[in-house]
């Protein structure tokens, strides 16, 4: 099936797809929209069920981060990067350093940075072989922790102020007692539960 024929295609500028027999790496980068600036959006590396599932997910990343990059008023446009691969069994130094290479060879047009599977410290070994990258400094920090570039603490209490909010705004009350439930428990979900464990809700989690 082409690339243009796939359900979640939508106009995308720039769809690539890259392999490293050396290292192991299968990744693929899709820009969808650069109208207001080069496309920006974090790298995710997850044990898809094949390439047509990974090339389903960086479509649909790709574009609500055009219309993330526009709501928030960034001369940004939306873009996203896939590896295809479990990270606790095969990510290797060498695999992220060869994804920088192919971010390069972007030319530009794609700046990547961390997502699920992906930290801070694999965004360093990118920009060994490529300046476009985002998320490796950061001059502010969260909870005391280190301003390192790591979005997941600053992520996780936005999430619990707005549903904290939600709740005192439709359902008048606080969050103690209050049944959530939280699908995943990474970086940002395992920081979110902590959130609402402390405020006294009743967590049901699965990861």
């Amino acid at each position: 099936m082409s690339v243009f024929d796939h359900k979640e295609f939508d106009s995308h500028e720039k769809v690539a797809f890259f392999s490293d027999k050396a290292t192991g790496l299968k990744a693929i980068i899709a820009v969808h929209n650069t109208n207001l600036g080069p496309s920006l959006g974090g790298c995710r590396m997850w044990p898809y069920a094949d390439s047509t599932e990974a090339l389903t997910d960086v479509l649909r990343l790709s574009k609500g981060m055009t219309y993330k990059a526009a709501m928030a008023q960034l001369k940004l446009g939306g873009g996203k990067s896939v590896i295809l691969g479990n990270p606790r069994e095969h990510k290797t130094d060498d695999m992220m350093k060869a994804m920088g290479r192919f971010v390069e060879q972007m030319g530009g047009t794609y700046i990547t940075a961390e997502d699920s599977g992906i930290s801070v410290s694999d965004i360093r070994l990118m920009s060994q072989n490529t300046g476009h990258v985002s998320g490796i400094d950061a001059k502010y920090r969260y909870d005391g922790g280190a301003a390192d570039g790591n979005p997941a603490p600053s992520t996780a209490y936005g999430v619990f102020t707005g549903l904290k909010a939600s709740v005192e705004h439709h359902l008048k009350c606080d969050l103690k007692g209050l049944k959530v439930a939280v699908q995943g428990l990474g970086h940002v979900g395992f920081r979110l539960a902590k959130h609402l464990h402390e405020q006294g809700a009743q967590l049901f989690v699965t990861d």
